[in-house]
């Protein structure tokens, strides 16, 4: 099966989840008030269903097309558009018949079970798979730093201790911390073995996003020859195994980075190495081949994880602090999407197939499925007519003014969002696009 399918296997099941629950959370309340679901399905019926079924006074149907899902509640103006009921004297089982908080929690309802099931999840991938973390114990050689930090005094090799006084579980989240939670202070050991607290500017997410570096750390590689290609330039240079390359035409290296950079964005048709050999400097003159490369790989370091297991009544805990982080976070990201760097970012589908993983992974597809889930739970909250939030920002409305918005104008404000909403799709979805054929 192609890497294509298996994504799109898995981006189906987990929407058809997170659908189905998320409208529950709407279908629940509303019978519980005993009020009339008309449709509920997952995915869109649009232009035919695939299935469906009548059960009672409710239509269950799963629709062709595969954006996400819907219930139908009669009496209210809803993305359907269908305004028929207002020609019609109000009946007690209609969503407007309703006093405003019953209404309130039918349809915060959603919002509710996505913010809980991106927590359940979080939970059972705790107690099941536990967290592999990187420690600096397990990463001897330290960090190779971006060039987006060096300003700020991180110097190749580093070891990072701290953020704000406090110890990091997993070293390699520094990334994110910085980009979405206001580090104000980084405590490092440099390769010679000095301490020092790095203070980082307010604007490190700006540039961060600007420059489009979000790794600004990757793991240090000293620049050792793991390989050499028989007949290549390295091999007639007569370069060996576990050489270390000291300097390119007399300019340091300090890591394998540094060693690839150099030749290939510059037209050397040789270059002048100086390496060490177990002890020994030597300097030697290789030849490039034509797509600017000498035939050698690089020695892949050694790398471990630290496996931690939680206990049940542990995992509660990683699951809430999981669930409340990544939320806090993707809140504290969105504020990006208003930039044009942010803009040119957004993805559609094909974005959030992307995430998931290549080969079939239970724990990696859970873990995506609990972050799409908190994702929309905050998408569906926002304050845009034809989303939950919006139905929500009039109810409140309704409730502190002791008035109902104007139906006609609720029937505007509907059609407003969703020619927004679809407007947005088509923006992610063509971002998508663009980058699938230029990139």
């Amino acid at each position: 099966m192609s890497i294509f399918l298996i994504k799109a296997f898995q981006l189906i099941l987990s929407l058809a989840i997170l659908v189905v629950l998320h409208e529950l959370g709407h279908f629940i309340p509303a019978k519980l008030f005993k009020t009339k679901v008309e449709k509920f399905y997952l995915f869109f019926d649009w232009p035919f269903a695939l299935f469906k079924k009548k059960i009672g006074e409710t239509e269950y149907g799963i629709g062709v097309l595969p954006l996400g899902g819907y219930v139908k509640i009669a009496g209210m103006i809803d993305e359907s558009m269908d305004t028929e009921h207002l020609k019609k004297d109000p009946e007690p089982w209609e969503f407007r018949s309703k006093p405003a908080w019953q209404r309130l929690i039918i349809m915060l309802g959603g919002v509710t079970v996505n913010i809980v099931l991106g927590f359940a999840i979080y939970m059972m991938v705790a107690f099941v798979w536990g967290k592999e973390i990187l420690t600096n114990e397990d990463l001897p050689g330290g960090y190779a730093v971006n060039e987006i930090m060096k300003p700020y005094g991180f110097q190749d090799g580093d070891k990072i201790l701290e953020i704000d006084g406090q110890t990091l579980e997993d070293i390699n989240e520094i990334g994110k911390y910085l980009f979405l939670r206001n580090v104000s202070d980084v405590k490092v050991q440099h390769s010679n073995g000095a301490y020092e607290n790095l203070a980082i500017p307010d604007s490190i997410g700006t540039q961060m996003m600007n420059s489009g570096i979000m790794t600004p750390f990757t793991l240090f590689v000293p620049a050792v020859i793991g390989s050499v290609e028989p007949d290549s330039p390295a091999n007639q240079a007569d370069l060996n195994l576990n050489d270390k390359i000291i300097s390119v035409n007399g300019e340091e290296i300090v890591k394998w980075q540094d060693f690839t950079k150099i030749i290939t964005e510059n037209n050397f048709s040789e270059i002048n190495l100086e390496i060490d050999r177990d002890g020994y400097f030597l300097n030697k003159t290789v030849k490039l081949s034509e797509n600017n490369t000498i035939g050698v790989t690089v020695l892949a370091p050694k790398i471990s994880t630290t496996k931690l297991n939680f206990t049940f009544l542990e995992s509660i805990s990683r699951g809430y602090d999981k669930a409340y982080w990544t939320l806090k976070d993707y809140v504290g990201q969105f504020k990006y999407v208003f930039t044009k760097k942010g803009a040119s970012q957004l993805g559609g589908f094909g974005a959030i197939g992307s995430i998931f993983p290549a080969s079939w992974d239970w724990q990696r597809f859970w873990e995506t499925t609990a972050l799409l889930s908190i994702i929309l739970a905050f998408m569906n909250v926002l304050p845009i007519p034809a989303l939950d939030g919006g139905h929500v920002m009039f109810l409140i409305y309704e409730v502190v003014s002791g008035r109902k918005p104007n139906d006609k104008f609720m029937e505007y404000a509907q059609i407003t969002g969703f020619m927004l909403l679809m407007a947005l799709v088509l923006f992610a979805n063509g971002n998508d696009l663009y980058k699938w054929l230029f990139n």
